[in-house]
């Protein structure tokens, strides 16, 4: 933050961005800059993490602009952080502050959703299917059924 002060004699605040600005993906002349840069560099597509508690979204913003801009121009694909979060973001049971919920509604209505962004031209596909990360695939209930 560029309001941050130092707290005692050494520490090194505030941080300042150098030549390529603050990363702020809510700017979308950030996220250009950001896709220029990765294809100069040989990457292939961004990984937008996606937040997803029984319906509540959160941090969403950046990628629904992407998808309702349709800029920048560049592969994208999901990963699904879904664990909860807590106060301490240790993914434990203390302080729950956003619980990751998993039946079958929320399943039908998360994958409704999931399925409009796959159908966007520019979701990263491997052999013609989109790719889904999920970050804690072992934290599902019937993780073999529903993911296998």
């Amino acid at each position: 933050m560029v309001t941050a002060q130092p707290l005692f004699d050494g520490h090194y605040q505030p941080h300042l961005p150098g030549a390529l600005g603050f990363y702020d993906l809510r700017l979308p002349e950030v996220r250009a800059h950001q896709a220029a840069i990765a294809s100069v560099h040989g990457i292939d597509g961004f990984l937008y993490y996606h937040y997803w508690f029984g319906g509540r979204r959160v941090l969403d913003r950046p990628f629904d602009e992407v998808r309702r801009t349709g800029h920048p121009q560049f592969p994208f694909a999901l990963c699904w952080a879904n664990e909860n979060w807590t106060r301490a973001w240790d993914a434990g049971q203390h302080e729950v502050l956003l619980e990751q919920s998993y039946g079958p509604e929320e399943r039908a209505e998360h994958l409704a959703y999931l399925v409009d962004a796959f159908a966007d031209e520019r979701y990263l596909r491997i052999d013609g299917r989109p790719l889904f990360a999920i970050y804690r695939v072992g934290a599902l209930p019937e993780a073999t059924r529903v993911c296998g």
